[in-house]
Parts: structure tokens; sequence; C-alpha cells
């Protein structure tokens, strides 16, 4: 175990001061939900107070051209080209998005993994059932290697008939950093187009979207970018942008992507507008600051309910790399191996601990993924680490 691990960062001088948090609840799941600066709820609602003091005026003067120049803002922060780059209400959204624009056929098949994200995986299915395509899901090991991962993704491709390969840049279920820019390079090798699921990487990881090189590509900003929930980026690579078509129809659909896919109508535009907002507060933290305290608090809560949990450094999963903010332990034998055991598990921890924490099966066994924001401390993992075995002993 690292030194990192083993003592906790400094934290940022008044960082706790920027939320408003319960603080009657100690919240170790920003990886599920996010959370909003007041700064930014204070933009948002100016926003929505500007609508209805005219909505009219609010709707049908320059609103695509303030869109536009949200889009413009969060792309650059992505390192993502604006005109291949529309916003939407999240991850899950361009997905269904880019699925239903694919033109699938009986016979056509869509990859993925197993550490996939649950509702991605039914919008798959939901696909292929409408088509008369095929869902396949390749098992990757969670100890794997991305040398190992990658030859696992290649030998699972079938030119000419896969169509899709859906892969994760940063698994929710599992917390794992995946190689995704040399699986993009062997799956273009066969011919064969990649969505990246990017729901976490927004603010958490640095990243330039058009250099991974993927067909598609999809991150959420109201995780770790502190936009405002409901705030997702879409990146189309140049080939796909004509073929894109919106899940609702709107008075856009005849400028094309972007547009097509971001105006409709009178949806609440608020969260999109207010977006830069939350880049700007985390720029003026410092990115590379709030980086280093999230991934260092995350390995140290990590390593404390480990511990706790009697796990040694060879029992807690390698999440791929030192700059991930969640971080994954295994629970006791039996312990939440189903969805609605962890959910009541999940439930139990919150009421009986006031504490939130983000649990679920994963290939037969349960899960406790931490997450660290630069609102934690140490101190809050030293609690978990003493309350928890005696709340999972009484739970089995």
């Amino acid at each position: 175990m690292s030194d990192a691990a083993s003592t906790p960062p400094e934290p940022i001088p008044g960082a706790r001061l920027l939320f408003s948090l319960d603080p009657a609840v100690t919240h170790l799941n920003h990886g599920s939900f996010g959370t909003v600066p007041i700064v930014v709820q204070r933009a948002q609602q100016r926003l929505r107070d500007e609508t209805e003091s005219n909505p009219q005026r609010f709707y049908t003067r320059g609103l695509t051209d303030r869109i536009a120049h949200a889009r413009r803002y969060l792309a650059t922060f992505l390192g993502a080209d604006p005109e291949g780059t529309a916003l939407v209400g999240n991850a899950t959204t361009g997905v269904a998005v880019v699925l239903q624009s694919l033109g699938l056929e009986p016979g056509d098949e869509v990859v993925s993994t197993d550490h996939g994200y649950g509702a991605v995986a039914w919008s798959v299915e939901r696909e292929c059932r409408r088509t008369g395509a095929v869902a396949r899901t390749l098992t990757v090991p969670l100890a794997a290697t991305d040398e190992e991962l990658v030859e696992i993704v290649r030998s699972g491709l079938r030119p000419g008939r896969t169509k899709l390969l859906i892969v994760d840049q940063i698994t929710s279920p599992t917390a794992r950093l995946f190689p995704v820019t040399a699986i993009v390079t062997v799956a273009r090798e066969l011919g064969i187009p990649v969505l990246v699921d990017a729901a976490h990487v927004p603010g958490m990881l640095a990243v330039e979207v058009d250099k991974i090189g993927a067909d598609f590509w999809v991150g959420n900003l109201h995780k770790w970018a502190y936009a405002p929930r409901g705030t997702a980026a879409l990146v189309v690579a140049p080939r796909w942008r004509a073929r894109i078509e919106p899940l609702v129809v709107s008075w856009e659909q005849e400028n094309g992507f972007p547009l097509s896919v971001e105006y409709q109508a009178t949806l609440d535009y608020s969260a999109w507008l207010a977006a830069p907002v939350g880049v700007f507060a985390l720029r003026s933290l410092g990115v590379e600051r709030v980086r280093a305290y999230n991934a260092g608090l995350a390995a140290y809560g990590q390593r404390v309910v480990g511990a706790a949990l009697g796990l040694g450094p060879a029992d807690l999963p390698d999440p791929g790399g030192p700059t991930m903010s969640m971080r994954l332990l295994p629970l006791p034998d039996g312990v939440a191996t189903t969805l609605p055991e962890a959910i009541a598990l999940r439930q139990r921890v919150a009421d009986t601990l006031a504490t939130d924490v983000f649990l679920a099966p994963w290939n037969g066994r349960g899960w406790l993924r931490l997450s660290a924001q630069v609102y934690n401390r140490a101190e809050e993992y030293d609690r978990l680490a003493e309350a928890l075995p005696g709340l999972l002993a009484a739970a089995r």
C-alpha cells in the first residue's frame, strides 16, 4: 500500500462551505448524483427567474445561441469539437440517441462489457428487441490488466456483425479505469464503431475527447464538474453527425446535429446555461488540486474501511491508476448479493450510520463503492470504518 493511501491529503481550505449539504449526514456517494455548489445553484435559479419573468422572450429571443455558447465552453473544457458536441440530459440519454440513430437490423449485434451501467444495458436490450439485433456482453475479470482487457475486447469483436462496441471509460459498478484509447484503436482496425460511456470522466480526469478517437463519447458534467443535474455532453465524430436523429423531433430538426438534439421546445434549459459556472467553480478551486485531493482521499477511504473489514492491500481492487476519485471494496460473502438486498443495506447504512454510500451487486458479490469530494474529510471514512463491520455482521 502506497504512502498516499496511508496518509489522507490536506483539506482544501473553505471547500466545504461551497456546498449546501446536510451537515448531519456523511456524504460518501458523490459519484451517483453529484453535488451542486451554492454559486451554481444561484446561477441556475437566476435563469429560472428570468424564464418566468417573461417566458416568450426567454424561449424566442436568442435561446439557441445561448445554448450554443454554453456548449462551446463545455466542449472546450472536454477537449471536444463544439460543432460535434450536443448537450443532453445525461449519459443514458446520449447512449439512447446513438442507438436509435445506428439503423440496426436483424443479425446485427451490439457488444459491451459486464462492467457497464445497468440503464445502458437495458437501453441496448430495448433497441435490440425493437430492431431484431442482438446484445452481447464480454466478461472482463476485475483484476484484468489493460493489455488483457484490450485482448478480451479484440477477441470478442466480429467484423461484419458487430455494429457497435460500447465501453466505459470509468466503470460505474466497479470504479475501474478502462484504456479506451487503446480499445478504440483496436476496434477501428476492425472497422467497428465505438461508443465510450464516460459518465464519470468530466471533472474527475483530464480528458481530450477528440484525441480518444471514438465515434461517440458521452459524459455527465453534473457529477464531477459541478454542473446542475441534467447536464451531459454527447460528442459525435464527423462521419456520423448527419445520421444522428433526436429522440424527439423539434423545430430545429432541419438544422441538424447538434441543435436538433439539444432544442426540445419548453424544456428547462437552466441547467445547461448554468453549467459553465460549475466548471468555473472547479477552476477557481484549482482543477488539479481538486483531482489530487479527491483521488488521495478515496484511496485513504478504501484502505481504512478495507482494513476494518479484514481486507489487506491485495484484497482491494486496483482502479487502474492513482487518479480515481472512486474506490471499490468487496463486502463479506453473502452480503448484498442481489439488487434488492443491496438497496436495503444501503438504506440501513443511511438510517443507522447517517452515511450515504453506494452499494450494489456485481458478478454475484456485494460491493461498496466509496467516493471522495472536496467536502469530505478523512474522519468521515474513519467513522464508517469503525461502525460498518458491526452493521454488516448484523445484516448477515
